[in-house]
C-alpha cells in the first residue's frame, strides 16, 4: 500500500483515509435516508402541497399530550384519501411520514441507521415502540382491566367509553397484554 503525503487518500484502498480537515468539510456523500423506499413502476409524485397538507394536517411534536395512536389515525385518515392503488399506498404512506413529525420527534426518525426503515408496518412498529412507553402501556392495560361503569352512567355511554380506552392500545402493547 503507497500513501501519498499530500493526500488522504490511500492509493489502492477502497476506504480511504480521512483527514480532520475531510471531516470539517460539509459533504452530502454517504447520506441515506432512514426509509428505504420500496421499488415502484407507477411512482406518484408528491407535489408540495400535499407535503404542506400533512405538515399542518397532522403533526407530532413528541408532547406528553399526544397520542401516537391518534397521530397515526390522523396521518392515515389524511394520506389514505389520496385515493392511491396498494402499491403507491404503502409508497406515498412512507414518503411522506418523515413530514409529519417535528422537533425531537423528526430528530428521532433521523437517527436511525439509513435504510432501517422498508416497509409501513416497520415505521409504525418502531414508532409506537418509541413514542408510546412502556409505562404508558401499563397505565392503560390497568385502566382497562380495572373498567368499571359510573354510578348514573348509562351502559351505551360506558360501552363507548370502554370502546376508547381500547382504541388507545398500540400495536406492539398487546403482545405485552397477553403476558399477564
Amino acid at each position: 500500500m503507497f500513501r501519498n503525503p499530500f493526500s488522504s487518500t490511500t492509493i489502492g484502498d477502497e476506504n480511504p483515509i480521512r483527514t480532520l480537515g475531510d471531516y470539517s468539510k460539509p459533504s452530502h456523500e454517504g447520506y441515506r435516508n432512514t426509509i428505504e423506499l420500496p421499488v415502484g413502476n407507477n411512482v406518484v409524485p408528491l407535489r408540495s402541497d400535499t407535503i404542506r397538507l400533512v405538515q399542518n394536517g397532522c403533526s407530532f411534536h413528541e408532547l406528553r399530550s399526544e397520542d401516537p395512536n391518534q397521530h397515526l389515525k390522523d396521518f392515515l385518515k389524511l394520506v389514505d384519501s389520496l385515493d392511491l392503488d396498494g402499491e403507491n399506498r404503502e409508497r406515498t404512506r412512507l414518503r411522506l411520514f418523515q413530514f409529519s413529525l417535528r422537533d425531537q420527534a423528526s430528530n428521532w426518525l433521523e437517527r436511525l441507521p439509513a435504510g432501517s426503515i422498508t416497509t409501513w408496518e416497520d415505521l409504525t412498529t418502531r414508532f409506537l415502540a418509541q413514542f408510546f412507553p412502556p409505562g404508558r402501556t401499563v397505565k392503560l392495560r390497568n385502566d382497562i382491566l380495572m373498567f368499571q361503569q359510573h354510578h348514573r352512567e348509562c351502559l351505551s355511554e360506558a360501552w363507548t367509553r370502554f370502546k376508547d380506552l381500547l382504541q388507545k392500545v398500540p400495536h406492539h402493547g398487546i403482545d405485552l397484554w397477553l403476558q399477564v
